[in-house]
């Protein structure tokens, strides 16, 4: 008798207004959840993302302050020459 209620839509067989706020309830937490933790994992690799770059600034300021040097050690160089 039972088979014979769910099949024909009888009331019995659909969820109750409680039953459909419940589960939406839990898949919004559940959406929230998944939510934060994208969050979080997209601020990680901002941050590391922030310090390869504070790294590569770094090496390349180096770099550019040795290459300066080099440049005037050979403007040095070349004025001592043509003198």
């Amino acid at each position: 008798m039972k088979q014979n209620q769910a099949m024909d839509g009888s009331p019995s067989s659909l969820p109750s207004p409680q039953q459909l706020t419940e589960e939406a309830s839990r898949k919004r937490e559940l959406r929230l959840m998944k939510n934060r933790e994208a969050a979080r994992e997209c601020r990680r690799k901002k941050k590391e993302y922030v310090r390869c770059l504070e790294n590569r600034v770094a090496v390349l300021e180096k770099q550019n302050k040795m290459l300066i040097e080099e440049l005037k050690a050979l403007k040095a160089l070349y004025c001592h020459k043509t003198e």
